[in-house]
């Protein structure tokens, strides 16, 4: 039976390919992710931004205001510990 043309045609553009593209492919799998191709170095990284809770320092509550809520939490409790003076 005797070859097709177009079979060795075929299986010469698929062996021109392959050969082609095989220098890229090992190139690219052998260059780390995140570097450049051509320096080795990696890519430059965004400064991290630190986000800060100002913690109040101390008590913020005012006597006033302490005064204000010993009372009402104090009501109809004995009159010991933080309640001492408050509860009525």
């Amino acid at each position: 039976m005797p070859r097709h043309p177009c079979r060795a045609a075929v299986a010469a553009i698929v062996i021109a390919f392959t050969t082609a593209a095989t220098p890229a492919i090992v190139h690219a799998a052998a260059t780390p992710v995140g570097t450049s191709a051509g320096t080795g170095t990696a890519p430059a990284k965004p400064p991290r931004v630190a986000r800060v809770k100002v913690m109040p320092g101390g008590s913020t509550e005012t006597e006033a205001e302490r005064d204000r809520r010993l009372r009402r939490e104090c009501r109809g409790r004995p009159n010991a510990g933080a309640c001492l003076g408050y509860a009525r």
